[in-house]
Order: C-alpha cells, then sequence, then structure tokens
C-alpha cells in the first residue's frame, strides 16, 4: 500500500509561514509575544488569606485531601526523625534515595540508610525536598536537575517530601512567578504533584499508585506559628 504524497500540502503550509513571518508588522507582533510572557497576566485568583499561618493551614488541609499525609516539625535537623516514625508506624523499609538537597541530613543517627542517587526500580522510599508548594491545591513543585532527579519522587513507591514553610506561595501563579525570579531559565522539566498517583480508569474505582506513588507523605518544617 502506497502512501499519499503530502508534497504539495505541506510546501503549501511553508510557504504561508513565510509569508507570515515576511510581513512589515512581524517584528511588532514578535515584541507584543514576547512582552506578554515576560509579564504574563494573570486571570481571576482565589481569595485567600496569605500570611504564613495561613498559607500553612490551607496547603496542610488541601493536601490531606489528596490523601497525602502531613506532619510538621520545626527545625530541618528533626526531619530525619520525622522521616523514620513514619517508616515504622507504615512498616516501611529504612533505605531510601534522597535528592541532593536533603541528603546532607544526619538520617544515620534516625536509623535511615539513605543513598544520593536517581532511584532505580528496586528503591522503594525516596525523600526530596520541593521548589516550592502549592497552598491552593496543596500541591509540591519540583524541578529536575542533576542534583535533584526526577526519579526520586516518581519511581519509589512511597514518596517523603520536606516542605519548608518559608516555600509555600498561594498560588500556581505565583509558583511560576518564582521559578522566573530565582530560576530564569526554566529546567528541564517542572513536576507538579498532588498526592499519591492515582486512576480510576477501571470502574471508576479510583486506584492508588497507578503510575507513580502510592503514598505521599509530607513534613512541614518551619515555626507553627
Amino acid at each position: 500500500m502506497s502512501l499519499p504524497d503530502n508534497t504539495a500540502a505541506r510546501d503549501e503550509i511553508l510557504d504561508r509561514v513565510r509569508r507570515g513571518v515576511a510581513r512589515q508588522d512581524f517584528e511588532v507582533r514578535r515584541a507584543a509575544a514576547e512582552a506578554a510572557l515576560t509579564a504574563p497576566t494573570r486571570g481571576p485568583q482565589p481569595h485567600m488569606a496569605t500570611d504564613t499561618a495561613a498559607l500553612r493551614a490551607r496547603f496542610a488541609d488541601k493536601a490531606a485531601a489528596l490523601a497525602s499525609s502531613v506532619e510538621s516539625v520545626v527545625r530541618l535537623a528533626e526531619a530525619p526523625a520525622a522521616v523514620a516514625r513514619y517508616l515504622e508506624s507504615h512498616g516501611l523499609s529504612k533505605q531510601a534515595v534522597a535528592t541532593a538537597e536533603v541528603g546532607a541530613l544526619d538520617w544515620t543517627l534516625a536509623g535511615i540508610s539513605v543513598a544520593v542517587r536517581a532511584a532505580v526500580d528496586a528503591d522503594t522510599v525516596g525523600i526530596s525536598g520541593c521548589f516550592c508548594a502549592v497552598a491552593e491545591t496543596g500541591t509540591l513543585l519540583l524541578c529536575s536537575g542533576a542534583e535533584t532527579p526526577a526519579t526520586v519522587s516518581l519511581l519509589p513507591e512511597t514518596h517523603i517530601a520536606l516542605v519548608p514553610v518559608a516555600r509555600l506561595v498561594a498560588t500556581m501563579e505565583d509558583a511560576f512567578a518564582l521559578v522566573r525570579a530565582e530560576l530564569g531559565d526554566m529546567p528541564r522539566a517542572l513536576n507538579f504533584i498532588s498526592g499519591p498517583s492515582r486512576t480510576g480508569d477501571i470502574e471508576q474505582t479510583i486506584v492508588l499508585g497507578a503510575h507513580g506513588p502510592c503514598r505521599v507523605h509530607l513534613i512541614l518544617i518551619g515555626e507553627t506559628s
């Protein structure tokens, strides 16, 4: 069976693109598009308090509604012990992989063996930080990179994230604004995590862990008031 010759259609499309680029106002339109990308207009925003205590409370409520579990500690140094308590309470392995941003914590004192590397199929627990977290939806934002491989949060059946209260933002728009302000260029991937992986494809029954972790545990780090 021979395939149709689409050469004429392709040439017509490319010719239309060339004519469009050659228009006298092309540079004006390009500048307008770049300006819109640089300073995007925000749509309607939810009415919500944006002080630290309110953001913390809303984030915890929304995360819990998405089937994430949430615990709070005051200092980052307390996080390994909190992770150990969670693993023990669920009968989970105390061997984990972690991103470099959290790998330097004293995991040994908490009885946890942590390897700082990308996750592989055999890893069951992944521990990461986060770039920021969105209070409006209880969502984590993780940026992929050499020191923060996405597999740590996506491949193991249990993902534990350390979330500094200082990195809570109100909305998704605030999260993107923070990326632009602090990173400049976008990383290879931005991963938004809203609770455990789930699907309802089979008889509309929700099943956790279908395409990623079946457990997400969040440890909020910072003063409680």
